[in-house]
């Protein structure tokens, strides 16, 4: 089977957050059970493509509504990551460094998905399925289906993959004048309160549409930001697969990243090793506990709540633990954070940036992973966590539910929270401080979540199982 991901993001080409993770990893799994997966993504100018070998395989032009663009697809020529990755370049669109956040964000991702079906129509032969990833990408079931140009690629199936349904895509209808000359007819599948809606087209429109855990899919059929009577509509067509992690990035056996490399048999050496190094950068007392939260400050992962939430934390335990932060937002969350810098020096520290050679080793040297997320549709962090015996402190929601076990239950190996709540956060964090101080029952835990194969290649024969159902 050969199939065809679309998406805005791909680790290790370009990343904001779990999307790029999943593309970067899902095709190479695909792959490695027999079939062919390619990626197809905008040409961000970042590092990768700089330090990378490309190759131009196709060149073709389009008109969006009065425009006139030029693209050109490129291949990275190597096959590094153990898949084929094609970047699309339209100059003035897509050649930017940051994914998102420009106010010409639905011109430029419109262009996009036009040019990669400009291409596609090129191609000798047809791929099995196209699989699009968010709202990003989600005009592409409805253009292959109702725009005159593309009537040749309309029998090629189409799946649909959330993994966020917060952003829909949303435009104004003056904007449909950039889609392709399309059935008028058919104006009601790109319509949702009273304006084009990408998500909710690419849910009507797809033949499969599948969120990143089961969980999420039930959270989405209450609350969707709008989108709940259509996802109980369309019911029949939607499932949740879990994500996997890529075991040959996150692996503290391989990982390149960190001081001292481990495995379940070395565990307790490995992490203090690791911890150790992590609280020298930081001037923290690695005898503490150190907790850590990684990630986005923004309201879906309920990043406002931290501030409040570790002032009474220390006012309550002072001197007692020890709290590093990674991420960036919110700028009024960022500087509430930074604010805290100096004030429990050698305690509690904060980075607001991205930095992938931190976050692994953060993930290695830390006690605890914090995420209170009001909204989290799989959630990697805490797999990425639980892989290096670092104990996920979690809301219940979502992949979050899905995936953690609170340590109080049966086999469980985790502390879980009901509640995106500072009361909630802090209810746990005392847990998390009496585990702390109870080594035999810690290290139980750790080789608990260690041993849990949360691996691809499960989830990957899924998604071919659901490629398969509509062939």
């Amino acid at each position: 089977m050969e199939i065809l991901h679309v998406s805005a993001e791909c680790y290790p080409m370009a990343k904001a957050g779990g999307l790029a993770d999943v593309v970067g990893a899902l095709p190479k799994y695909q792959n490695k059970l027999g079939h062919v997966a390619k990626v197809v993504m905008p040409m961000h100018r970042t590092r990768f493509l700089y330090d990378n070998e490309w190759e131009t395989v196709h060149k073709g032009s389009f008109s969006m509504g009065q425009f006139f663009y030029e693209f050109t697809v490129i291949k990275e020529k190597t096959n590094k990551l153990d898949f084929d990755l094609y970047c699309i370049d339209i100059n003035g669109l897509l050649d930017r460094e940051k994914i998102y956040g420009y106010d010409d964000d639905t011109e430029r991702f419109t262009a996009f998905q036009i040019a990669v079906l400009e291409w596609l129509s090129r191609w000798e032969h047809r791929p099995d399925v196209v699989n699009v990833h968010d709202h990003h990408t989600a005009l592409i079931p409805f253009m292959l289906r109702f725009c005159y140009n593309y009537h040749h690629l309309s029998n090629i199936p189409v799946t649909l993959t959330i993994h966020n349904a917060q952003y829909q895509g949303w435009m104004g209808w003056d904007k449909g004048v950039y889609l392709p000359a399309w059935d008028s007819w058919r104006w009601g599948l790109l319509e949702w309160d009273n304006t084009i809606n990408p998500l909710a087209c690419g849910i009507k429109c797809a033949d499969k549409v599948n969120t990143v855990s089961p969980g999420y899919m039930e959270e989405l059929m209450q609350e969707a930001n709008g989108l709940e009577a259509l996802f109980n509509y369309e019911r029949g067509k939607c499932s949740g697969i879990l994500n996997g992690i890529d075991y040959s990035v996150w692996n503290p056996k391989t990982d390149t990243y960190i001081l001292d490399n481990f495995t379940e048999k070395d565990y307790e050496a490995g992490k203090l090793l690791n911890k150790k190094q992590l609280c020298k950068e930081f001037g923290f007392d690695f005898k503490l506990p150190l907790f850590i939260f990684i990630g986005r400050l923004v309201g879906e992962k309920a990043a406002d709540l931290l501030p409040e939430a570790i002032i009474r934390a220390y006012a309550e335990h002072r001197d007692k633990f020890s709290f590093l932060i990674l991420g960036s937002g919110d700028p009024s969350v960022e500087h509430e954070l930074m604010l805290l810098n100096n004030r429990w020096i050698g305690y509690y520290n904060s980075r607001m940036e991205y930095n992938e050679k931190l976050s692994h080793q953060m993930y290695a040297g830390a006690d605890f992973l914090l995420m209170p997320s009001r909204v989290e549709p799989c959630g990697l962090n805490q797999m990425y966590a639980m892989r290096y015996g670092t104990v996920p402190v979690v809301r219940r929601t979502g992949g979050l539910a899905d995936t953690v076990k609170d340590y109080g239950e049966q086999n469980g190996y985790g502390i879980c929270f009901n509640n995106a709540s500072v009361e909630d956060i802090l209810h746990s964090m005392r847990r998390a401080l009496e585990l702390y101080s109870e080594t035999k029952k810690l290290n139980e835990v750790r080789l608990t979540m260690m041993q849990i194969k949360n691996s691809w290649e499960v989830s990957a024969q899924k998604y071919i199982d659901l490629y398969s159902s509509i062939q």
